[in-house]
């Protein structure tokens, strides 16, 4: 059964080829026999999926409309699903059973999608390389001795591996896009405020996107039209329209504008990244699309700017962790401090404590002006470059990871190491833009993923693009030999 397009999957269970519970049956059947060795999934909830895939298919007999009715998904760890394990990858969530359904989770639901359980993820989503989970580390598809990238490697290595068509993933620094590359499928990141946050445990709540993990950006675009929308639950919700994405994907791009940063070419980027990134530029410049050399000249303040923003933010919303009221409690405290203490100290692990402090010392009274402050001018200042640049081009085009995916372990002990993978990903998370990363060919046998960045609330434009370079190639359609459906 082959799970690489959602439209063709709903085509089948339209014309009667297979019903929805088989198909669920199959991706329940891949995850067992795979996941083992790659360790993408938290929870999986094949009773309930089983459940849901009855309906969908009595949905589907009654004449349902929605092309993901009855289309297996699996959600990142870090939305609550009600009366599910909810655990962000954290000891301090291991017992967690969400009361209640995140936005994106409901609206997904209704949309008659069948939840096959939970993805694996760096601790409450602060990581590159899916090594910080309690669970364990996840791996990657193409080579499991390599990291999938991260927070949402659980998710990518999921889809990247043929167990199930679509997952739900979260972006806060390119935690989407970055696994998307690494693993060779497509990431789309939307606008900020453009999907609901609500129910979606926070990390940075300013930087914070859900987004989605698939095969193609045709995919994509049906997704992202079920979860997106206006949500009065979430005070920073967006009120705008949700196109028909899906809608708007065909026809050429002759004319379009494609800035190319000279920012973006760096002594850093793996040879074979950029080999393979002019490619598929030629490519579309082969069908009209003309480039432009552009300067994003606060770049290079990217990644400074983030580690303070993103810890201040961090340290903020995991205060309420604190062994009193939900999470991991300490055994026998002598007082209330020994209890938030010692709560603290073994619920959350090594990354994620790190990143607390950073943030509670840069909000401290001594040197809330001097970094956090300046921190957010520079996050000002990355915006209006990206602003200045819209204003000449249609899309911005760059590599999304400067490296192929890199061994397990390699940068854990250097953590400036492993901010700087996301050097390409960060800017467009603190402006706020919708992005996607798309397979563009491989380095050295690793997939490598191109990223195609839009103005605020363009994930047309963003979605057509990546969907025009999909039907020249056949990148996005590579799955890796071990876990190939024929293997």
């Amino acid at each position: 059964m082959n799970l690489d397009s959602l439209v063709g999957l709903a085509d089948g269970l339209r014309r009667g080829d297979f019903s929805s519970e088989e198909l669920t049956r199959h991706c329940l059947d891949r995850i067992e026999q795979h996941d083992a060795g790659l360790n993408a999934f938290i929870t999986v909830t094949a009773d309930s999926a089983l459940a849901a895939a009855r309906e969908a298919d009595q949905k589907l007999r009654n004449g349902a409309t929605h092309a993901l009715t009855g289309i297996p998904l699996a959600h990142k760890d870090i939305f609550c699903t009600d009366g599910v394990l909810t655990t962000c990858g954290s000891k301090m969530l291991e017992n967690f059973i969400a009361p209640y359904d995140a936005t994106v989770v409901t609206r997904l639901r209704e949309h008659g999608v069948v939840m096959l359980g939970k993805t694996n993820m760096d601790e409450f989503a602060m990581g590159s390389s899916n090594e910080s989970s309690f669970f364990g580390a996840v791996r990657n598809p193409w080579n499991t001795d390599l990291v999938p990238g991260g927070s949402s490697g659980g998710s990518a290595a999921a889809v990247a591996a043929g167990l199930v068509p679509v997952a739900t993933g979260t972006d806060t620094g390119g935690s989407v896009r970055q696994p998307a590359a690494l693993t060779g499928i497509t990431g789309m990141k939307p606008t900020y405020g453009r999907v609901s946050r609500y129910g979606m445990i926070a990390f940075a709540s300013s930087l914070d996107q859900a987004g989605v993990l698939c095969r193609s950006a045709r995919d994509a675009a049906l997704v992202l039209e079920a979860m997106a929308g206006f949500d009065e639950r979430d005070s920073t919700s967006a009120p705008a329209a949700v196109p028909a994405f899906s809608q708007q994907l065909d026809g050429d791009i002759a004319g379009l504008r494609i800035g190319l940063p000279a920012q973006f070419d760096t002594p850093d980027i793996d040879r074979g990244v950029s080999a393979a990134l002019a490619a598929a530029l030629q490519s579309l410049v082969d069908e009209g699309a003309e480039l432009v050399d552009i300067e994003l000249p606060h770049t290079p303040l990217s990644v400074p700017a983030y580690y303070v923003v993103a810890p201040a933010e961090c340290s903020s919303n995991l205060s309420r962790f604190d062994g009193v009221r939900f999470g991991h409690r300490c055994d026998n405290p002598r007082d209330l401090e020994d209890l938030y203490r010692r709560s603290r100290t073994e619920g959350f692990g090594a990354e994620v404590t790190r990143r607390i402090l950073t943030g509670t010392y840069v909000l401290s009274a001594g040197y809330f002006d001097a970094y956090y402050l300046q921190a957010q001018k520079v996050r000002a200042l990355i915006n209006a470059d990206f602003q200045s640049a819209f204003a000449h081009v249609d899309v911005i085009i760059g590599p999304t990871s400067p490296t192929p995916a890199f061994a397990l372990g390699a940068k854990t002990d250097d953590p400036v190491t492993m901010y700087l993978n996301d050097i390409f990903t960060i800017g467009v998370s603190l402006a706020g833009l919708p992005a996607a990363s798309v397979p563009c060919g491989f380095a050295d046998g690793l997939p490598v993923g191109m990223q195609i960045i839009g103005d605020h609330f363009d994930e047309s434009r963003v979605l057509k693009v990546a969907h025009r370079y999909q039907q020249l190639t056949d990148w996005h359609l590579r799955r890796p030999p071990a876990y190939r459906s024929d293997a």
